[in-house]
């Protein structure tokens, strides 16, 4: 169980260490071992099981702090982008995430046989986010209104959960599909 101390600045750059490489070494070999992610963060075994008690552990805050960084994406985008774009640039971002996720498969189904409620905080994360961005594409009347992000989420996640080969492509297709419905006879739907 964390502690609710803040962690000192030796750990806190542990922690940190540890979760990039942990992030590098999943990607490369999802399978990799607690050894391998300790040597390339550089510090001991010992000190990745201080911080994180188990791999499944360790492997649901790397996916955690992937999911924050996707989330945090509408804000930053909605002051680039016009909503609609922000709302594009955000569905490419989705698939992207999809891809990090399945290099990360084996990883992942690890914890899939914990109780972590990882998976089930992400979608709504990923959810919340999409109506951030689908709000302010209605209120600029860009984007119709009759649409959810957690639809939009389940439409883009069920090609991004194929395992054949091409996914991705067919991903990326779909969220072009699925931008150009958003935004069909927008006014109409308002």
């Amino acid at each position: 169980m964390p502690s609710s101390r803040p962690l000192r600045a030796d750990a806190r750059r542990n922690r940190e260490a540890l979760l990039a490489a942990a992030r590098e070494a999943l990607l490369a070999d999802d399978a990799a071992h607690v050894e391998e992610i300790a040597r390339r963060a550089d510090v001991a075994v010992g000190t990745l099981y201080r911080h994180f008690a188990t791999r499944e552990a360790l492997v649901a805050e790397v996916y955690r702090q992937e999911v924050a960084e996707l989330c945090a994406a509408p804000a930053r985008l909605l002051a680039q982008h016009a909503p609609d774009e922000a709302l594009r640039a955000f569905l490419l971002l989705l698939v992207e995430h999809a891809a990090v996720g399945r290099g990360m498969g084996e990883a992942l189904d690890s914890i899939m046989a914990t109780d972590s409620p990882v998976f089930d905080d992400a979608r709504d994360e990923m959810a919340r986010a999409l109506d951030e961005l689908l709000a302010a594409g209605i209120a600029s009347g860009l984007v119709r209104s009759d649409v959810e992000g957690r639809l939009v989420l389940r439409a883009l996640g069920g090609i991004c959960g194929m395992r054949a080969k091409g996914w991705k492509d067919d991903a990326l297709h779909i969220a072009a599909i699925l931008y150009d419905g958003l935004r069909y006879a927008a006014a109409n739907h308002g």
